[in-house]
């Protein structure tokens, strides 16, 4: 029997957009402060698992949640081998500049708008409703399916690690987080934090109070704010003059407050994925850069000064001598992400790195305290550390995806490796598998996050007929 996968996805798509829709209204940022013994993670993250699950077990599968943070809906033989579908249902934070509520999901134009649309909750939802059809459909299989689900992905990946710890992981699988046609190789990521030790001066010049820039190691920051002390209020005017010039010279938006002895300065640039930091602009770098060319007390001078001369605009670590290419997985890409400078305070600054085989972590912070060894900076690994992964193209379960991408798309399928991070690295021969169709503007972690109702339907056939493949 031939099987319309496409025409089976369409069916189901009022309930399938109800489903991801009451998913999408919950806030599921991980929120530590508010930890409790049931939320680990906070709330939200707890509450969007809990909801995924109760579809499963609307739906007639097996559920399981471990500890309110991670779980899986699983279908088929229980003793059976498994095929591991990995998903999170974590967001980033939302940020500025939303057109809607971020966790009202709106349908205009065909885009479903809402935080956590195409990343991760949209494809999730897209893979799990194409469990669904096998189900319905009664297909036999000869291994079960198994999807899991993560509540930290975007940060440390702690629900993913207990659920390791208690739950074996399938040996093979795909994480319906990234692009098509496919991705079977990622860059190993690191986030290094950057600490300042510098003496502070007190002299008749302008002092930088503070200045802070960036929520995440993994997302380009798009707002900056940085506070001077004015001694002197004939600087004032050419201050304020330099920083309209720049920011029309550079075509950015800001703002210039004075009050009380103090000016505030805010720059706005434009959030992304720290995988691809060219196509934003990080409001932390662009703010030094733009303060730093000014006298002011030696501590905030040396702080501004290594942001402007080894970070701003310099997305492939050259300036860091950490520029490296690999002929398969492409080049170092280097991110710095979180600014944090307190006058009499904290002052250190997350880099984030992702990098293809061929270079290592310790060649890597060798390289940063060799070019930083005069800056009073100390440097250290931070948060959670992701070993390269690639799986070859060649592999009959990375032939399989492609060439059902293929069926459905009339489109020739390719290998690509990326600098995000997915749980596909988790198992032994594993990808990433969707859901971003090729030619379409990658708004992960971005304000006014959308996938098109279209590409999630398109993106439920695929998942079906591939996981069926794979199990059969």
């Amino acid at each position: 029997m031939e099987i319309n996968w496409l025409q089976e996805a369409q069916k189901r798509k009022e309930m399938l957009l109800e489903d991801l829709s009451e998913l999408l209204r919950i806030n599921s940022v991980r929120d530590i402060e508010h930890q409790t013994d049931e939320y680990p993670l906070g709330a939200g993250p707890a509450l969007a698992l809990k909801k995924v699950l109760s579809f499963g077990e609307r739906d007639g599968f097996r559920v399981k949640n471990i500890d309110n943070l991670a779980g899986h809906i699983e279908y088929g033989e229980e003793t059976a081998e498994a095929l591991g579908i990995l998903g999170h249902v974590d967001v980033v934070p939302p940020g500025e500049g939303w057109a809607t509520d971020p966790f009202e999901p709106i349908i205009k134009e065909g885009k479903l708008f809402a935080r956590g649309s195409s990343d991760d909750k949209g494809p999730c939802i897209a893979a799990y409703y194409g469990m669904k059809i096998i189900k319905e459909l009664q297909l036999s299989t000869s291994k079960k399916i198994r999807f899991i689900f993560g509540t930290d992905e975007e940060s440390e990946w702690i629900g993913i690690h207990r659920y390791m710890e208690k739950e074996e992981m399938p040996a093979f699988g795909f994480s319906p987080d990234a692009n098509f046609p496919i991705i079977n190789g990622e860059k190993g990521i690191l986030s290094f934090e950057l600490s300042f030790t510098l003496k502070e001066e007190k002299a008749d010049k302008m002092q930088l109070k503070r200045f802070s820039s960036g929520l995440r190691a993994n997302m380009v920051p798009s707002e900056a704010i940085a506070v001077l002390e004015i001694p002197d209020l004939e600087k004032l005017s050419s201050l304020e003059a330099g920083y309209t010039k720049y920011l029309d010279d550079k075509k950015l938006k800001g703002t210039f407050e004075y009050k009380e002895g103090e000016a505030s300065f805010v720059l706005y640039g434009k959030a992304a994925h720290a995988q691809e930091p060219k196509f934003g602009i990080n409001a932390g770098t662009y703010l030094a850069d733009f303060l730093h060319q000014y006298p002011l007390d030696s501590s905030g001078s040396a702080y501004l000064s290594v942001i402007a001369n080894y970070l701003h605009e310099d997305f492939n670590g050259h300036r860091l001598m950490v520029d490296y290419e690999d002929d398969v997985m492409g080049k170092v890409t280097s991110s710095a992400n979180v600014f944090i400078y307190q006058q009499e305070g904290e002052k250190k600054i997350i880099l984030n790195i992702r990098h293809p085989k061929g270079i290592t972590k310790e060649k890597i912070q060798e390289s940063l305290l060799t070019v930083l060894q005069n800056e009073s900076v100390s440097i250290s690994i931070v948060g959670d550390i992701k070993t390269l992964h690639y799986v070859s193209g060649d592999d009959p379960f990375i032939q399989t995806l492609l060439s059902v991408y293929e069926k459905h798309t009339g489109e020739k399928g390719y290998e690509q490796t990326i600098g995000g991070g997915t749980y596909g690295r988790i198992f032994e021969k594993g990808c990433a598998y969707g859901s971003l169709f090729p030619g379409r503007e990658n708004v992960m972690h971005q304000p006014n996050e959308y996938m098109y109702v279209e590409d999630i339907l398109k993106a439920t056939a695929i998942y079906a007929e591939a996981i069926y493949r794979l199990v059969k």
